[in-house]
């Protein structure tokens, strides 16, 4: 089984991917927010110089917010820098749009993207709209060496749904989704394996990644310590975040979670979120802090309970337990996003990989 890391890109995230690759990790996958993280390409072409085995990807990449060439290039150059060790993982879109008031992008406009994307990367004349016109465009000199366009560049697709999952199927992609418990990532990945095998994919060529966001508890240390607030709480707080979405933008989550027990946080959150300035763009302070920390004003309404309920957070043999669970259930890679500052959870993470060889 792989071990990746998620990464809150940032002008020093490089220290952090080559921590990762001194402790064995396979993967960095380094966030594209651009309102609320560093640039993803610029950080990883800073990794790129400072690894040499550790893969490095986008996690994830949102179409709408980068021209397709400029992207293909991105990656070409990227590709250039470490040869053979990049991935494009891509989405529709959460917290990227969200964060500037949008929705998810449409499927098929990711699909579009995705074609014209490879189709350079291939050396082709690919025919796409540029400013509201269809043109042809490719690059013009590939064969100089200013870039990389021969070693393989994978596809991973964000896929929740059946659509996004067929998609993911008819592409020949390599798979990834955010999951909360063990019972979730099992309904998952059978629900992908259905749409694997409905598009005719041989089984064992399904590359399912599950990114986990969570805390190593020290024997009789609570959910909710200090440490574990600061390793999980932000990805706990995101379902406070889509509660607010959802009351005042209609928009759809990918992730359902039984709400008992954490009802009241969840009301709460979103009668403190209907006071949010400005009035007509409330989403601004709703995702300030998104993933990476928890705001204060938030704090209150991230329990215990509602991190123990959407993040894998528990004592390093039970969360050894339900890993393998997830390995036996058909999982290729585990991702662990790790929280600005808490670097550190890096180490307790390792000895976990370390027991799966």
């Amino acid at each position: 089984m792989d071990f990746g890391i998620g990464i809150a890109t940032s002008s020093a995230a490089w220290k952090t991917a080559r921590r990762a690759e001194e402790l064995g990790f396979t993967h960095a996958w380094f966030f594209d927010t651009q309102m609320i993280t560093a640039d993803c390409f610029v950080a990883m072409g800073a990794a790129a110089m400072k690894t040499s085995k550790i893969r490095l990807g986008t996690g994830v990449l949102v179409p709408s917010n980068r021209l397709a060439a400029v992207t293909a290039n991105a990656f070409a150059t990227l590709n250039g820098l470490a040869p053979g060790r990049i991935d494009f993982g891509v989405g529709t879109g959460f917290s990227a749009r969200r964060a500037m008031g949008l929705g998810a992008m449409k499927l098929a406009d990711m699909e579009e993207y995705i074609r014209v994307v490879y189709a350079l990367l291939a050396g082709e004349t690919v025919e796409t709209m540029v400013e509201g016109r269809r043109r042809k465009i490719r690059f013009l000199n590939p064969e100089i060496g200013l870039f990389n366009t021969r070693d393989p560049i994978p596809l991973h697709i964000s896929a929740y749904g059946p659509k996004s999952q067929a998609l993911t199927a008819k592409l020949d992609a390599r798979w990834k989704c955010f999951i909360q418990d063990v019972p979730g990532g099992i309904g998952a990945i059978e629900s992908m394996k259905a749409s694997w095998s409905a598009a005719g994919r041989p089984a064992g060529d399904l590359y399912a990644t599950a990114w986990v966001c969570g805390c190593v508890l020290a024997p009789g240390e609570p959910a909710d310590s200090p440490r574990a607030m600061a390793q999980a709480g932000p990805r706990a707080a995101t379902l406070l975040h889509r509660a607010a979405d959802a009351e005042q933008q209609g928009w759809q989550n990918t992730m359902s979670v039984d709400h008992q027990g954490i009802a009241d946080a969840i009301a709460g959150y979103c009668e403190m979120a209907r006071h949010f300035e400005p009035p007509d763009a409330r989403y601004l302070f709703n995702h300030r802090g998104h993933f990476v920390f928890v705001k204060p004003e938030e704090q209150k309404f991230v329990t215990a309970e509602l991190i123990r309920r959407t993040t894998f957070t528990a004592t390093e043999q039970e969360l050894k337990q339900r890993i393998e669970a997830l390995r036996d259930a058909g999982w290729n890679q585990l991702v662990i996003p790790i929280t600005p500052g808490e670097e550190r959870a890096l180490e307790d993470w390792a000895r976990i990989k370390d027991a799966f060889g």
